[in-house]
């Protein structure tokens, strides 16, 4: 079975495209179909590809940090984010939309997201969704044919007469929209339901573009009913900047009701995005890339033939562009990765023929919305738990010990353990995900703790009841544990010994989120009698450091432009 060197379609590949990389590209999309894990044989099957090509690239997008290799598995890792956020950041709108949307989401306690335009699809780039058994579960980067959708027929009234017959012929060759793995395939429908289908589809575009906003009732699966309006970019002469949806169920709204009643507020919050696109300054360049040349050259020297060297380079072409980047020449994106031309230029060939970069003005490039489709819509919506788990199992097969992740719970009295990685020992910590402890007497407590003002720790004369003795070591006093947590505020690290539970040694750093603040904590747990005091100082703290680094890392990356929850 030949190798399929295209994303969607048969056109001739051009003669300086990078072969590699076009494979890479392929691998990451039908991991990205697959839900972020594949087995190393199965992507061979999805992708055409010799199993030792699989295998290489995945020993590239390993060491690029994009996918970890879990036993057989090849499994999306939260860094191949950064691709996606290239793009989010270049286009700026989540930046200076999101909030809004958020703001409404929760003023009508429904759904709400931001779209924009994909060929003949749409793809979210913004979601700000209701906690309900009945809830949407689009993603961020997640495509959808027009047709299905409110946002589509509002998108098609600025279609050219080329983008309606390029629609008609996906049309023709897809009806059952087997291509876009993020809705249900409609059923099979005779050619001349399918011609009504698509005259339907023009009729409401021409309906959106006179009314300015367009329903979806029940078009992708039964119950889901959406509203739309446009969000208007006055600075590109009135064009479609994207669309904001609000999204709910029919057993709460129908369409019509939902049409009546919600969107007079979905075009007010419109209007005020709109001013936000007309007052925001431009943004200023962030920081460029720096290094990755040198890198992919020293891996290649450290990896040999299991390091695709052309792949890693042009994958980093595409972080080139962000915030204040949006468009980038040759020479730009040249002087951002700190390769040559001549290898910029061949990548940014690939990415045009594979409708990932399009031209922009005489010279310039710019990243289109199918970025998103590597890697991004399955982790959109992971969690802090799932981010922490392959590095905690790291850290506690470094240090022979368990090793666990927890948050402190609302009332702020305990912690609750979401995440642990466990070694097999004969006497062993006995702690499972979900069990909560009292937060004061534990090592992951003090360090979530110390993070709090000093007014929101429960720790003064009325909250000193909680201060119970669990063993002889423990600091039932509420000064001098409010000493011991500035102490740990101080050194960034809590070593709790004994205090919990005779013979329980603990030692816990904290985890930050993008803004600096602590929003867990990760600790190591052993058995006094296995190491000292200064033992887990010497030796467990520094692995406790670097694995809280890189949680903090893979969480700064996937949080940027999504949620990431730490429940």
């Amino acid at each position: 079975m030949p190798a399929k060197t295209t994303l969607d379609d048969d056109r001739a590949v051009p003669a300086e495209a990078v072969t590699p990389l076009i494979r890479g590209v392929v691998v990451l999309r039908r991991l990205t179909e697959a839900g972020g894990t594949l087995s190393a044989s199965g992507l061979e099957r999805s992708t055409g590809l010799a199993r030792s090509t699989v295998d290489r690239i995945a020993s590239t997008l390993a060491r690029m940090g994009y996918v970890r290799l879990d036993g057989r598995d090849v499994v999306l890792a939260p860094r191949v984010m950064e691709l996606g956020n290239a793009y989010l950041a270049a286009l700026g709108l989540p930046a200076l939309l999101a909030s809004h949307a958020d703001a409404l989401a929760d003023a009508l306690d429904e759904s709400v997201s931001l779209a924009v335009a994909d060929r003949d699809g749409i793809r979210f780039i913004h979601q700000a969704t209701r906690r309900r058994a009945m809830s949407l579960s689009f993603r961020i980067g997640d495509r959808l044919p027009a047709e299905r959708t409110a946002p589509g027929p509002l998108f098609a009234t600025e279609w050219t007469d080329a983008q309606w017959r390029a629609w008609h012929e996906r049309r023709a060759a897809d009806p059952q929209d087997r291509g876009f793995p993020a809705v249900p395939p409609r059923e099979h429908t005779s050619p001349d339901e399918d011609e009504e289908y698509d005259q339907d589809f023009a009729r409401r575009a021409e309906r959106a573009g006179k009314d300015g906003w367009a329903l979806d009732d029940q078009l992708i699966e039964p119950g889901l009913v959406a509203v739309s309006v446009p969000v208007r970019d006055p600075r590109a002469g009135g064009r479609i900047a994207c669309v904001a949806n609000v999204v709910s169920h029919t057993s709460r709204h129908t369409a019509a009701h939902l049409r009546d009643t919600l969107l007079p507020r979905l075009r007010t919050a419109v209007a005020e995005m709109e001013r936000e696109l007309r007052e925001a300054p431009e943004p200023a360049p962030g920081p460029a890339p720096t290094g990755l040349a040198t890198w992919t050259g020293a891996s290649k020297q450290e990896l040999g033939r299991e390091f695709v060297e052309s792949l890693a380079r042009g994958l980093t072409v595409l972080t080139a562009f962000g915030a204040g980047r949006a468009e980038l020449t040759l020479t730009d994106v040249a002087r951002a990765t700190g390769l040559s031309r001549a290898t910029a230029r061949r990548a940014l060939i690939t990415y045009e023929h594979l409708g990932l970069v399009r031209q922009s003005g005489t010279r310039g490039f710019a990243l289109t919305p199918r970025v998103l489709s590597l890697g991004f819509p399955p982790l959109s919506r992971t969690s802090l738990a799932r981010i922490a788990a392959p590095h905690l199992a790291e850290l506690a097969y470094r240090v022979h010990e368990s090793a666990s992740l927890a948050v402190l719970t609302p009332s702020g009295e305990e912690i609750q353990y979401t995440a642990r990685a466990a070694t097999a020992r004969v006497m062993s910590v006995n702690v499972t995900v979900g069990t909560r402890l009292p937060a004061y007497a534990t090592s992951l407590g003090r360090v979530l703790l110390a993070d709090l003002p000093p007014g929101e720790r429960k720790l003064d004369a009325s909250g000193a009841a909680l201060l119970r003795p669990l063993t002889p070591r423990t600091i039932t006093d509420p000064s001098t544990l409010t000493a011991a947590l500035e102490d740990v505020r101080a050194r960034g690290y809590a070593l709790v010994d004994e205090e919990l539970e005779e013979g329980l040694r603990s030692v816990a750093v904290p985890v930050r989120d993008r803004t600096g603040r602590v929003v867990a904590a990760v600790n190591v747990a052993t058995h006094a009698a296995r190491r000292t005091v200064e033992e887990c100082v010497r030796e467990v703290l520094p692995e406790l450091l670097e694995t809280a680094g890189r949680v903090e890392g893979d969480l700064g990356v996937a949080g940027r432009f999504a949620r990431v929850s730490v429940e």
